[in-house]
């Protein structure tokens, strides 16, 4: 038998190298395996054995053993966005830690090394996020807020929340305007999701959202950077949620235990265990409506079972499902266990009703969305707390149309316009600004910009000439050369003949930046 001695040196060799992915049983490691022995591995005994005990074992604990193994990763991700705001992608977490190790520098008199500086600080987070996302919060407001946000399901947002309960911790942010944010971040959630803006930005939105922090007003400037978020980032107004509350389908909805159980209990301290109840259709899902339901509805029954039977104003909460059936409404409302009867604030008004159809599901789900719009409120600031946030823009920086006479020459202003039009209709969060040289064409950023010459329209897309498709050879690469607009891809047109083949280019690069939203 043959046994080799390997010494290495921790600056230069990597103890796991050769054996980082699979351990002993040939089984795949996780990424916290992989990071606990980065950490751990080439220590001297006794200080390995200090940072396990007091460090690392302790946030197994905080996990727990069924949620170390499937959080803790999910953990390190959120880690490593907060403290770089770049965002790891799922299976490269743990060489993204390592590449964040090598940025940190322990001070000449502070006595610990850098694993040590790592494992503590790891230590003090992994405590905040078991807090938060596994709902181990012992103050009672910010648990329920916790416990609410988790149930939407928007593990984006907490890299942004690591930062604040440091701060809270620190007793640099209160503990009620920490309440005060979180129900903010779950209004806007949820507010989205009501009005179906895709969720594919949020991730950068909440990765980045530290940069707008100003820490001497912190409940402000947090209100403030959400009503600043443009486009499809943007935090959905009254008007908007109000009005896609009432008629979005409420009943396949992800999180419809979330929403009604928010409805019930909100401002209530005797807390509704709603998940004891099912979601009840007051006028039934049955295709084959009975004559009852006919003769409730009116002639147009079809029509409005088809359009509000999932809707706000029909769904409520019951625990007598099946005794209600297809019942007619007043049977409903009259039964032992009816809707009068109903101890349920969701409830209270059906019992009042005399009659239930097209009007009053109507009517119902305006009273419950007014009521919604002080559940999931949005940030409110007068102007002049405002004031301080809105980006500052000279007078002499406001362009129109008036400042590029190539777009009212005859020749080309036909074009301009056609072009405009279509772009503008790609996608709801586009938007057009004159700027003193060219057009710009915007969803978050410029994805396209359009410098008016005497005889074409010269576009600049925002994109790499090597992720463009162009079968026809049209386009050139400007990548380091000077020029009007942003990005590298420059081509030309003067007839509207072109102008399909031209928007096919254009939504390249706008669906370039909207897919570049995604999670990674």
């Amino acid at each position: 038998m043959v046994v080799v001695d390997i010494a290495l040196n921790r600056e230069q060799d990597n103890p796991q190298h050769n054996c980082e992915s699979r351990n002993a049983t040939g089984k795949e490691r996780s990424q916290a395996d992989l990071i606990r022995n980065f950490i751990l591995m080439g220590l001297e005994t006794e200080l390995q054995t200090t940072l396990y005990e007091e460090y690392w074992r302790p946030i197994e604990l905080d996990f727990g053993q069924e949620a170390y193994g499937t959080h803790f990763d999910a953990f390190m991700r959120h880690y490593l966005t907060m403290k770089t705001g770049e965002i790891p992608n799922k299976n490269e977490v743990y060489d993204a830690f390592k590449k964040y190790s090598r940025l940190i520098k322990p001070t000449p008199d502070e006595g610990r090394t850098i694993m040590e500086i790592l494992v503590c600080d790891i230590r003090q987070f992994a405590g905040y996020f078991c807090r938060m996302a596994l709902v181990t919060e012992s103050d009672t407001d910010l648990k329920k807020a916790f416990r609410d946000l988790r149930e939407l399901k928007v593990d984006v947002t907490y890299p942004f929340l690591l930062e604040l309960y440091e701060d809270y911790a620190q007793v640099v942010l209160s503990e009620v305007d920490f309440a005060s944010i979180i129900r903010l971040v779950e209004s806007y959630v949820f507010r989205r999701a009501i009005c179906s803006i895709p969720t594919n930005s949020m991730n950068k939105t909440f990765s980045t959202f530290n940069k707008s922090l100003k820490k001497d007003r912190y409940l402000e400037s947090i209100q403030a950077h959400f009503l600043l978020l443009p486009s499809y980032r943007r935090f959905p107004r009254n008007e908007e949620f109000h009005r896609e509350l009432q008629t979005r389908d409420l009943y396949n909805f992800r999180s419809r235990s979330y929403w009604l159980r928010r409805f019930e209990n909100f401002e209530r301290k005797e807390f509704v265990a709603v998940n004891e109840y099912t979601t009840e259709h007051i006028m039934p899902q049955n295709e084959k409506l009975n004559e009852a339901w006919q003769v409730e509805l009116g002639e147009n029954y079809q029509e409005i079972q088809g359009k509000w039977l999932h809707t706000l104003g029909n769904l409520t909460l019951t625990g007598y499902n099946s005794e209600y059936s297809d019942r007619p409404f007043r049977e409903k409302r009259d039964m032992k266990g009816g809707f009068k009867d109903s101890p349920l604030k969701v409830n209270k008004m059906l019992g009042q009703l005399g009659q239930w159809n097209e009007i009053t599901i109507q009517e119902r789900a305006a009273r419950l969305a007014d009521h919604a719009l002080r559940i999931w409120e949005e940030p409110m600031l007068n102007d002049e707390k405002m004031a301080p946030y809105l980006p500052q823009k000279a007078a002499n920086e406001t362009y129109s149309i008036e400042n590029h006479p190539n777009l009212l020459n005859p020749n080309i202003q036909p074009l301009f316009e056609t072009f405009r039009r279509e772009v503008t209709a790609l996608d709801p969060c586009v938007t057009e600004e004159f700027l003193k040289l060219y057009v710009a064409y915007k969803a978050e950023t410029n994805f396209v910009d359009v410098v008016p010459q005497a005889s074409q329209l010269k576009l600049t897309l925002n994109m790499n000439f090597s992720d463009l498709h162009d079968p026809k050879g049209i386009c050139k690469d400007v990548t380091g050369l000077g020029r009007w607009g942003n990005g590298n891809v420059e081509v030309g047109f003067s007839s509207l003949e072109e102008l399909p083949y031209i928007l096919g280019l254009v939504r390249q690069s706008l669906e370039l930046q909207l897919g570049n939203e995604h999670e990674p």
